[in-house]
């Protein structure tokens, strides 16, 4: 296949430490790197430049009185989409494309280009737009909730081809009624990182006060749905039967940080909890190796966080509650699966700890999992795939 001139358009602020602009990264990578098309992604005002041969980065302009945007629906969001819109609207109509590449509110913009500009249109189905609304619940309303489904049916509708992050989303991709092209692409690439000295990793130890006590670690987002409340609940049980435990999180603005920090204290777990902000990607790997257990206790939820991949990766036990966000990837031979009560949470910390061979297992066979189900070979595979699949629509309009 010859290189292809593509817009993307990614209602995201690109680059931040959050799972969706990671994911929005990694396709780029896969798109300019292996497979050599040059790539215009279209996106908001706010994040970190990258630069990467074969990507140009065109920001939209900034509404006034928007200085930031947060996780999830927003009125700000709303006001950044229309400058969005606009420059990507215009983009597509005079940039001579091969196709368009849409994230997550987007694709309903692609659906619509498709149509009135017959450019093929690549869909990256990061959630479900009604499903998202129900999660944040701020807009967990009937009306709100029936007009995305209705978007989602059109943008499915106005696709060439779509990608989705997890077998859930793809399901709920056919049930829409979509029947085209459909790749299964996860978020399993990582950003290259310098090897990890042990003298890193005990420094850093050292300078966050972890003390030499067992240590559960968390790194993501801070967002409701996470389910840190559940964590510092279970962490409270946990704790009263380990005093030498420590809750490391990582994630979130200096804010919300401060915020978990301050919830921590009520609870008494003001020296067993060490919250700090986002690190920058190549940071993760390293605050990961300083757990002896890695943690994720979402409550509800179908699509996999990018966390989990590479929690496979780190070489430490993972505990998770058992919920379909987590066991599409997850069984009980690759995590310690637990309910989603802090009874349940708390019981499955003591069980890894209490049980160092069956900690080693597990380790050992998420690592195996992310080589053998999840390496790069297979994403940049199914990446190219599905472009090819969808460059062919545009190939077939011009011979017919």
């Amino acid at each position: 296949m010859r290189p292809l001139r593509i817009l993307m358009v990614a209602p995201q602020p690109f680059l931040r430490p959050r799972g969706t602009p990671f994911s929005v990264l990694h396709r780029i990578r896969s798109l300019v790197g292996h497979g050599g098309h040059q790539v215009d992604l279209v996106t908001y005002p706010f994040g970190e430049d990258v630069e990467l041969d074969g990507l140009r980065i065109v920001r939209a302009r900034r509404p006034p009185g928007v200085h930031d945007v947060r996780i999830g629906p927003s009125p700000a969001k709303l006001a950044l989409d229309v400058p969005l819109l606009v420059r990507a609207w215009r983009m597509a109509r005079t940039g001579g494309y091969d196709l368009v590449h849409t994230h997550e509110e987007a694709g309903a913009w692609g659906a619509a280009m498709r149509r009135r500009l017959g450019l093929p249109h690549l869909y990256d189905m990061h959630s479900s737009l009604p499903q998202q609304f129900r999660n944040f619940g701020r807009y967990d309303l009937a009306p709100v909730v029936r007009t995305f489904e209705r978007l989602e049916r059109y943008t499915l509708e106005g696709a060439d081809g779509v990608i989705a992050i997890c077998p859930a989303l793809g399901d709920r991709a056919r049930e829409v009624g979509y029947s085209g092209p459909l790749e299964i692409i996860e978020n399993t690439l990582e950003l290259p990182s310098p090897p990890l000295r042990e003298g890193d990793i005990r420094d850093r130890r050292q300078e966050l006060g972890l003390g030499s006590g067992p240590v559960v670690a968390y790194t993501g987002s801070l967002e409701h749905y996470q389910g840190l409340d559940l964590l510092l609940a279970a962490a409270e049980l946990a704790c009263s039967r380990h005093p030498g435990l420590r809750i490391l999180v990582v994630g979130g603005t200096a804010e919300q940080s401060a915020r978990l920090a301050g919830q921590a204290r009520t609870r008494g777990l003001e020296e067993a909890l060490v919250a700090i902000p986002a690190v920058p990607p190549r940071g993760v790997p390293l605050h990961q190796q300083l757990a002896d257990i890695l943690i994720t206790t979402r409550s509800r939820g179908t699509n996999t966080p990018l966390k989990i991949y590479q929690y496979l990766r780190a070489g430490r036990p993972i505990v998770a509650t058992r919920i379909p966000s987590h066991t599409q990837v997850l069984d009980d031979s690759s995590a310690q699966l637990v309910d989603p009560t802090p009874e349940a949470i708390a019981e499955g910390i003591e069980a890894v700890l209490a049980d160092p061979e069956r900690a080693r297992m597990l380790a050992e066979t998420a690592e195996e999992v992310a080589r053998e189900q999840y390496g790069d070979l297979r994403y940049h595979t199914r990446v190219q795939r599905v472009v090819a699949a969808v460059a062919g629509t545009r190939l077939r309009q011009e011979v017919g």
